[in-house]
């Protein structure tokens, strides 16, 4: 009795090893890309309330307003995918650069490419994978973070074609606390992509 009862015990142990040890080599595609996607997002967030100093003492007014608003969003958006990682069993680690800043059309520039780069190779990867890792989760803060990084670079590019006029106030930026997407429209009545009410939107202006 006592032997049936020991191998009872290591067959469960075994069986059990196998499936955590088949877990993690599928989430393994998707922990590292969660890993990538903070440590982006945290230093996204570090450049944009840099760049948004540098556009305030240059004088482009609502500049400044959208790097404010971009960073706050990176932030939502390196806490979501610090939960998906958590959900993972591991720790979200960064290291965040000190940014290099330049004149506010060179910044929107780099913001931009930035921007270009996460909404067309990097999060679209990032998502079919965490499809192959069934990772839900994941993939949820990675399509959050797509919606918004595409409005970025349109908001971006709206800037640098026009930044003259970008220098006065006047321009409201607002980010949806639960999912971080970001708009430029002062009547938007709820998020588009999470559907949040406009009770969960910060305005940046």
């Amino acid at each position: 009795m006592n032997t049936h009862r020991i191998v009872s015990k290591m067959v469960m142990v075994t069986v059990a090893w196998c499936l955590a040890g088949a877990a993690a080599l599928a989430a393994g595609g998707t922990l590292a890309n969660l890993q990538t996607a903070y440590q982006g997002e945290s230093n996204a967030k570090a450049r944009y309330e840099a760049f948004a100093v540098k556009a305030d003492a240059e004088g482009y007014k609502s500049v400044a307003a959208l790097f404010r608003a971009t960073a706050h969003s990176e932030g939502i958006h390196a806490t979501k995918h610090a939960a998906a990682l958590k959900k993972l069993g591991a720790v979200a680690t960064a290291e965040v650069a000190v940014p290099e800043v330049k004149s506010t059309r060179e910044n929107l520039e780099v913001a931009l490419k930035g921007e270009t780069a996460e909404r067309t190779a990097m999060y679209p990867e990032f998502i079919k994978q965490a499809e192959a890792d069934n990772n839900g989760k994941a993939k949820m803060s990675f399509m959050g973070a797509l919606a918004a990084e595409t409005e970025h670079a349109k908001l971006y590019q709206q800037a640098l074609n026009d930044l003259d006029g970008w220098k006065a106030t006047g321009k409201t930026f607002l980010v949806c606390e639960v999912c971080g997407y970001t708009a430029l429209d002062a009547g938007l009545k709820k998020c588009p992509v999470c559907a949040a009410p406009r009770a969960k939107f910060d305005f940046f202006k």
